[in-house]
């Protein structure tokens, strides 16, 4: 991992603490977040398994932290997505449906954010101290006004609304991708029964109609 046994220095245990995160990017580009596992990771990072939880508590804290800088990307690489892919000059209906087909569209190739925000609240916020908790959940609300802002640029119809609305459309990106990624029981009993593909999910189509109804929810109710 490194050229160094034993960290020593500040900066030596930053490129250790930064080595143990990039090993576990890594390892779910390879696997889903289930089958990352403590015992691997340090096997493939070169440290034994004490020394990892030297730096991170958990597996949980490590794959937040991975969390929150794969959200960080996405939110950079937003604005020039939304000034492409929205008409300023559109009638609102029209804008609702592009800014929900630009938020769809950029998490296509985003499987490790997606499969992170899929498991954040039922599985990443657990086995972690309240300070881990309280950092990760800072940075996701700093996320979260960053996509807000942007959403209420475009479409200032949404008023006050558009942080419960970029809430909102987060906690969507994870149950439509968890339900678009159908076990492989599931894809065997579609296969047996075509008739069982209707609930078969494309996961950019369906999550582009429901951030679509969201917004358009979300604008008749910010105008009542």
């Amino acid at each position: 991992m490194t050229n160094f046994q034993r960290a020593r220095s500040e900066e030596q245990r930053e490129v250790r603490r930064r080595a143990i995160l990039d090993t576990t990017a890594a390892m779910l580009e390879e696997m889903p977040i289930g089958e990352v596992s403590l015992n691997e990771l340090s096997r493939r990072v070169g440290l034994a398994k004490s020394n990892v939880l030297r730096y991170f508590e958990s597996r949980e804290a490590i794959l937040l932290e991975l969390l929150d800088r794969a959200w960080r990307q996405w939110v950079a690489d937003l604005p020039a997505l939304v000034r492409a892919g929205i008409d300023e000059d559109a009638p609102v209906h029209r804008r609702a449906e592009q800014f929900a087909a630009v938020i769809a569209g950029s998490l296509a190739q985003r499987r490790v954010l997606c499969d992170l925000l899929s498991a954040q609240a039922g599985v990443l916020e657990h086995n972690v101290s309240p300070q881990v908790a309280a950092r990760y959940k800072r940075a996701a609300v700093a996320n979260v006004a960053d996509i807000a802002a942007l959403a209420q640029q475009r479409l200032p119809e949404l008023g006050d609304s558009a942080p419960q609305l970029t809430a909102a459309m987060i906690m969507a990106i994870g149950a439509v991708w968890t339900h678009a990624r159908p076990s492989a029981a599931m894809l065997a009993a579609y296969e047996a029964d075509p008739s069982l593909t209707a609930f078969k999910l494309d996961f950019v189509t369906a999550l582009r109609e429901m951030l679509a109804t969201l917004i358009a929810g979300t604008i008749v109710r910010a105008s009542a």
